[in-house]
């Protein structure tokens, strides 16, 4: 369970980061309320016509009497809409993303600089990395849809599908937000799709203690806005812990703490912290 504390501990890291360089996070903050104009708009879109979609798929309960159209319907129209929801969070991350795609890039390659100096890059054109973004976004997509399909279908289970599967729903959204975020860092190091995944899946708590609390957090529009520069800021340090690469930074982060991060012999700023003992950064 140790990762899940490292996992959350590098998204609280990344969150003082962007503080910590209030230019960078002021601009950063534009492709986010871009985004969240259009997803708010279609969210209300769904919103009211849910009742309508809902009665529309379900003509076989036009004749049930009081209370049971009412309260099948109603909950069919609350699963549509927490599925239109969890879609929302996942895809938000990629379209804002794409979006701000070369601000986003500089933030990560900062991070890196701040880590140890060394920052890798993909030696391909901008319009090629853009591309492989969305083609990989698109990707994340189909297979988020496909889980949400399935959690759509189980919310039908008495019981379970109240309780257990928004839980479930809320793990899933947060594995594919952390897949998107560290694809940033992750891509200019050469590490395709099916190697993300594979890097994720291995250590899943890691991606879980990164995600899932961002995911709830997300559940609050404007709050996602605000959160997506240090973000993508933790996950380049999350990025660096998968790779085996250092991540405890020597500089350019945060204040001075006056504690030696490990074998630099430099102190580690507060800005992005270190992991905790039992999950070491350096493997």
């Amino acid at each position: 369970m140790g990762d899940l504390g490292v996992g959350f501990r590098y998204l609280m890291s990344g969150q003082r980061w962007a503080l910590s360089h209030g230019k960078t996070f002021g601009l950063g903050l534009l492709p986010g309320l871009i985004t969240l104009v259009v997803y708010a708009a279609a969210l209300v879109a769904l919103a009211f016509g849910a009742d309508d979609l809902i009665a529309w798929a379900t003509p076989f309960a036009d004749g049930w009497g009081s209370p049971w159209l009412g309260l099948f319907r109603g909950f069919l129209t609350a699963v549509l809409f927490a599925l239109g929801l969890m879609l929302a969070v996942i895809t938000f991350t990629s379209v804002t993303l794409l979006v701000g795609s070369p601000f986003y890039d500089a933030v990560s390659e900062r991070v890196d600089a701040s880590v140890d100096g060394n920052v890798p890059t993909s030696g391909r054109s901008f319009w090629y990395d853009l591309w492989v973004s969305t083609r990989d976004s698109l990707r994340i997509l189909v297979r988020a849809a496909i889980w949400g399909v399935l959690l759509f279908a189980l919310g039908f289970v008495p019981v379970v599908g109240q309780t257990a599967i928004p839980v479930v729903g809320f793990f899933v959204t947060g594995f594919f937000l952390t897949e998107e975020l560290a694809s940033v860092a992750l891509a200019r190091r050469d590490v395709d799709l099916r190697e993300r995944l594979a890097l994720l899946r291995s250590r899943r708590t890691l991606a879980w203690g990164f995600g899932v609390p961002l995911a709830l957090a997300y559940v609050i529009p404007l709050v996602a806005v605000f959160l997506m520069p240090g973000a993508v800021a933790g996950a380049t340090l999350l990025s660096r812990d998968l790779l085996g690469e250092p991540t405890a930074p020597t500089g350019d982060a945060a204040p001075d703490t006056g504690q030696a991060a490990p074998g630099t012999g430099q102190a580690a700023p507060a800005g992005l912290a270190k992991p905790p003992a039992d999950a070491p950064a350096e493997r």
